[in-house]
Order: C-alpha cells, then sequence, then structure tokens
C-alpha cells in the first residue's frame, strides 16, 4: 500500500507533534525534523499481572482493575537522508510486509540496532538460516553480544550473530545524562542494563528534536508509569532494571523527550509527564 500525502499536526502541551497519516494499520510515522520514525506493529495483545515483580494487590486494583492491560510487540524503521535503519526486527511475522508498504525492500535496509536479543526482537534477522537484511550492518551492545554468545540458551541470537558476522558493530553505550557518540549520524546509544545485561535504547535526534526508542525499559504501561518499582519476571536483574526506568524516566520528562516503545499499544510512541500524585503519565501520540 502506498502512504497517503497527509500531514497531521497535534498539540500536546506545548509541543507540536507531526504524524504522517497511512493506510497500513500496522504503521504509524513520526516526523522529527528531517527524519521519520516509523512504528512496524507484529501484532496488539493484552497482558496480565502474572508477570509483575513488586506490584501490590493495591496497585494492581487501581492500575489495572480487570487485571488486564494493552501491550504490542513493535519494531521501528529509521528513515534519515539516505539510509533505512531498523532498531529491532519484532518477531518477524509483519516485518518484511510492513517495509514493503512503505517502500522498502530487505536490500534497501542500511543498518539493524538491536537493544537486546529476545526473540521478540531479532525474530525477523533471519530467513531460511540466512541473514534477511543483506546488505545491512549489525550493532549491538557489547556486553549484550558477550552474553548471549556465552549462554547456551541464546542459541537464536547466536546463529544472528554468525549470519551477520563480517558486518558485526560492537560498541559501549552511555548513561543518557552523558554524552554518547553517535553509532550513525544523529542516533548515539543509551545504556540501560537490567532487562538483559546489554539492554540498550537509541536517542534519534534531528536539530533540536529528539525521539528515545527504548526497547523493553518498560512492558506494561498502564502500571509501570504510575509505579516504576515494578519489574517484569522476564528482567534479568529486577534491581537494575527498575534503576535503569527510574532514571529514563525522570530524564524524558524533565526533557520533554517523546518516546517509542517495543512493547507500548499502538501508536507507540508519546510523551512522559511527571503524575502530580507522583509517578509519570504517558500521553500517546494521536
Amino acid at each position: 500500500m502506498k502512504n497517503i500525502i497527509k500531514c497531521v499536526i497535534i498539540l500536546m502541551g506545548l509541543v507540536p507533534v507531526m504524524v504522517l497519516a497511512q493506510e497500513n494499520p500496522n504503521i504509524f510515522t513520526y516526523k522529527l525534523g528531517t527524519v521519520e520514525v516509523c512504528l512496524l506493529s507484529e501484532g496488539q495483545a493484552t497482558g496480565n499481572s502474572s508477570i509483575f515483580v513488586g506490584a501490590t494487590p493495591e496497585m494492581i486494583q487501581k492500575s489495572l482493575p480487570e487485571d488486564s492491560y494493552p501491550r504490542s510487540c513493535n519494531a521501528f524503521l529509521v528513515r534519515i537522508p539516505g539510509k533505512n535503519i531498523l532498531v529491532d526486527t519484532g518477531t518477524g511475522h509483519n516485518l518484511l510486509e510492513n517495509l514493503k508498504s512503505l517502500g522498502v525492500t530487505p536490500e534497501q535496509i542500511d543498518a539493524v540496532l538491536i537493544t537486546h536479543v529476545h526473540g521478540d526482537h531479532i525474530g525477523g534477522m533471519l530467513k531460511d538460516d540466512k541473514a534477511t537484511f543483506s546488505n545491512a550492518e549489525l550493532y549491538m551492545s557489547r556486553a549484550e553480544h558477550d552474553f548471549s554468545m556465552n549462554d547456551a540458551r541464546n542459541a537464536g541470537a547466536q546463529k544472528m550473530i554468525e549470519a551477520y558476522q563480517s558486518k558485526l558493530h560492537l560498541f559501549q553505550p552511555a548513561e543518557i545524562d552523558e554524552q554518547p557518540q553517535n553509532l550513525l549520524p544523529g542516533i548515539p546509544a543509551v545504556a540501560a542494563y537490567g532487562h538483559t545485561p546489554g539492554h540498550t535504547l537509541y536517542m534519534v535526534e534531528s536539530g533540536s528534536d529528539k525521539l528515545l526508542i527504548w526497547g523493553d525499559l518498560t512492558h506494561a504501561m498502564a502500571i509501570q508509569m504510575p509505579y516504576p518499582q515494578v519489574a517484569m519476571t522476564y528482567d534479568s536483574n529486577t534491581d537494575m532494571a527498575i534503576a535503569a526506568r527510574k532514571k529514563v524516566l525522570e530524564y524524558v520528562a524533565k526533557n520533554n523527550i517523546p518516546v517509542a516503545g517495543m512493547h507500548t499499544a499502538f501508536p507507540g510512541m508519546g510523551k512522559i509527564t511527571k503524575a502530580p500524585e507522583g509517578g509519570y503519565l504517558y500521553t500517546p501520540f494521536q
């Protein structure tokens, strides 16, 4: 499908947000400066409190009165002038069709940035055990790479790394309040270890505009926004995951930086503000 040539301006507080209307219901595009960030949805679902760590019955009742919350599985395409960059590849279920609807072939992907190596983030990296994106450079944190290669349970990640070995780039991400170097033009990497040993976020920048693609910093916005201290059974180090989430939330709220998440329900992007009663509020783009 072709994109509808239409721009919508939304006022969120004092910040104008430009989104591009499209026909494909699995895609949502946000424009910042000369860059487009396209959510590529792998599907919408619901979750329940069985995966929460540290949530009291009172927290659950207040945030999820029906013990259900919306979630999704997302990848993101970052289109900077002259380059197509994927951040994660989801399960791979809808990925190629979503890219096709944007007029992008697998061969036109120049780079893939990996937040972490769970299967619902690298599922689209291989096809018939070969690299799906034959021309793409692969970027991942050294800590995540080493974790993957030294754990027998990460056979899928090891296959991926082997398939892209000649184009593999390892790096050390910086803390969000530091000055990280760009991996690619306008895309620095941010450390947020805890969900996995090398979990990495990516800041997309164009001029003064920014958007933080934060991977699995959250899984359940409904409870982890008002209560950032709630962790998930998926987290490899609960304390580190909570500390990373609190630090990033404080930073993006203070600096008015929009965010995008791999498990944030469609459209997967929005604004974070501090809640008067404590915790944070998430306002999705419309």
